[in-house]
């Protein structure tokens, strides 16, 4: 499975199996629901501030399955082991925020 970073996607590995992830504006539509932002700078805003919960890493996750063509829903992404953990899941948001936004997103690396 390839990645086409072109197209904001990432390749990750979850529960030992590599996966597609994309915010597409779908995937960013339903994150714009989840958080009651106002519109995509408002999303921007509150993911570039360092500082997600697990549930932001589960939901961003999440969409971004989803928007890479993967039928997983939140809870199911709760229960999966990325590499190295907690690390391995800041890492894989951030990727995928970078991906989608570039640099405007920040590193999201204080869970």
């Amino acid at each position: 499975m390839t990645a086409n970073k072109r197209r904001g996607e990432i390749a990750a590995e979850l529960d030992g199996k590599t996966y597609r992830l994309c915010l597409t504006l779908g995937a960013l539509a339903e994150l714009e629901a989840t958080y009651a932002a106002d519109d995509l700078g408002a999303l921007v805003e509150r993911f570039s501030r360092g500082r997600l919960w697990a549930l932001d890493m589960i939901r961003i996750v999440g969409a971004g399955l989803r928007g890479g063509g993967n039928d997983i829903a939140d809870d199911e992404v709760g229960s999966m082991q990325a590499a190295n953990g907690v690390a391995g899941f800041t890492a894989i948001v951030a990727d995928l925020l970078t991906a989608t936004f570039g640099g405007a997103s920040g590193p999201a690396t204080n869970p």
